[in-house]
């Protein structure tokens, strides 16, 4: 049982500051912290531990969910007639803005409640985690971060981050740590993980079409998948069809990607986009040959990516960031080199060539050896109990616990 020395639960805030956690937002956008953060406040319940989730609105769950004071935002909204997508698309500054607002309220409260003694520790999880910074050492009780994307992947992050690498840092893979100093303070490393029941093999694969799933902007690499089929088409008694799902961005300021190199690619017969992709996920990945990650940017774990696993659907991708620690080279899939040179060329044909080859061989892969290896490595059992173990681990060795167990050595002779 998750006790601490008084024999009460462990008492665990987790802080998921983002705007998109909020139901009624989460069915239109693709943001995969906010599943894993539902997974995580389950699991550690159903561990015994007393979880609180902050989220800027409600979401649904069974743990205690404490929400931001949105009635400034909401009537904003209402003044102008727009939804929040409506207003992130118009007027992102504004967006941005009033977010910010909210997100600062959601930490200080968290903050507020561990200094006041309802919290043993708090866990801010995902990207805002830059608010909360500066004040984790006004919080009695131990902080701890995780950050979803590359530390180095945006000046709004990069500058900042270094000067508090000696809070407490979790790690969602060990190549993410190279975009921070060699010293900071890792107390620990977890992969994702998703509910058994969440994705599963499908019975009877159609294995007819090579899929990809994911946001469709430049640094994922699409155009490279899809010349990758092109290639494989050229020489395939069998052509396969590329489908690709989720969210694009045409009409965005200064986003011509779909436009200029997805949308016209669309004329072929074998290039299929089926839009974004919900509660038909398991039958989009589980009946697909393969899934293909052609990401060009250091991917700090690649969620989807084990996904398909958990859908018995092998994985071919790039060796960009973590990707080479999620799919097992040979076994999984196939980790393809980048070409060493023009690789950020969007017509990086070298790069696509090598994606074509392993296409080739996927029929080679065992699904059952990618269901095992969820399994074995990416189940949301496996990752709270890491995480609770760090957890435990930070409770325990706090200085406020250390004076409570003094205190009690005391008390009791």
């Amino acid at each position: 049982m998750t006790t601490k020395p008084n024999n009460r639960p462990l008492r665990i805030g987790i802080v998921v500051p983002h705007i998109f956690m909020h139901r009624a937002i989460l069915p239109h956008v693709i943001f995969s912290p906010a599943q894993l953060a539902l997974t995580l406040a389950e699991g550690l319940r159903h561990s015994s531990a007393d979880v609180t989730l902050f989220s800027p609105g409600p979401v649904d769950t069974s743990v205690r969910n404490i929400t931001a004071d949105l009635s400034y935002f909401e009537r904003e909204l209402a003044g102008r007639g727009d939804s929040y997508i409506d207003l992130l698309k118009k007027h992102p500054l504004m967006f941005t803005t009033l977010a910010r607002q909210v997100q600062s309220e959601l930490v200080a409260r968290a903050f507020a409640m561990a200094n006041a003694g309802e919290l043993d520790i708090v866990h801010i999880y995902t990207n805002e985690e830059d608010i909360a910074l500066p004040f984790a050492r006004l919080c009695q009780k131990p902080v701890a971060f995780t950050h979803h994307d590359p530390f180095n992947f945006s000046v709004k992050y990069k500058n900042v981050f270094p000067k508090y690498k000696d809070l407490n840092w979790i790690s969602m893979s060990y190549a993410q740590r190279a975009g921070m100093p060699s010293d900071t303070n890792w107390v620990g490393n977890v992969y994702h993980g998703l509910a058994e029941t969440d994705l599963s093999p499908v019975a009877a694969p159609a294995n007819d079409y090579i899929a990809y799933l994911g946001r469709i902007i430049q640094p994922k690499g699409l155009h490279l998948a899809i010349q990758a089929v092109k290639q494989y088409n050229a020489r395939a008694a069998r052509p396969l069809k590329l489908k690709i799902a989720g969210k694009h961005y045409a009409g965005h300021k200064k986003d011509i990607y779909w436009q200029t190199f997805i949308l016209p690619q669309l004329d072929d017969e074998h290039i299929e986009y089926v839009g974004f992709v919900g509660p038909e996920k398991r039958e989009f990945l589980g009946n697909a040959r393969a899934l293909i990650v052609p990401s060009l940017f250091d991917e700090p774990f690649g969620m989807v990516s084990i996904e398909a696993l958990a859908c018995g659907t092998p994985v071919i991708a790039l060796d960009s960031g973590a990707l080479p620690e999620v799919i097992q080279d040979g076994q999984t899939g196939f980790v393809v080199k980048k070409a060493t040179s023009g690789s950020g060329d969007l017509g990086d044909a070298a790069t696509a060539q090598a994606l074509a080859a392993a296409l080739e061989k996927i029929d080679g892969i065992s699904r059952q050896a990618c269901r095992a290896d969820y399994g074995a490595r990416f189940t949301a059992t496996r990752m709270c109990a890491e995480h609770l173990a760090i957890y435990r681990g930070l409770a325990a060795s706090s200085p406020s616990s250390a004076r409570r167990s003094k205190v009690t050595q005391v008390l009791s002779g």
